[in-house]
């Protein structure tokens, strides 16, 4: 019986503190973002709430199950996130939450190589 591997995406929503939305993303555009890319996941977003000024959604592939958690230690357990990364991000954010879904409509094989704009997908 042959398995078949089913990429997994986190679809992540932040609700950061009040007027501090823009300067979270710069935040995860510049350091965050990379560094996960880098490590082997995907990321596309962010994607501003239009319903207000504090909350927006990403996601984050992976290539699998198996790969998630160990790709998530080797990002929440590196140098960049306890060395700094970690400290800047948290106390702009209010609530964050994450739904993990399989990759069910193929995005994986489609997704952008390194986009952080929601309108380059497609």
């Amino acid at each position: 019986m042959m398995m078949i591997m089913t990429p997994e995406i986190e679809v992540r929503t932040y609700r950061a503190k009040p007027g501090l939305r823009e300067p979270l993303l710069e935040l995860l555009r510049a350091r965050a973002f990379p560094l996960q890319r880098k490590l082997g996941m995907k990321v596309l977003g962010p994607f501003p709430s239009q319903e207000d000024d504090t909350t927006f959604v990403w996601l984050r592939g992976f290539p699998d199950e198996a790969s998630r958690e160990p790709l998530k230690a080797a990002f929440y357990g590196g140098e960049d996130w306890l060395n700094g990364l970690e400290d800047d991000a948290m106390p702009m954010l209010d609530q964050f939450s994450a739904v993990v879904v399989h990759d069910a409509a193929d995005l994986w094989s489609r997704w952008p190589a390194d986009t952080t704009a929601s309108d380059e997908l497609g």
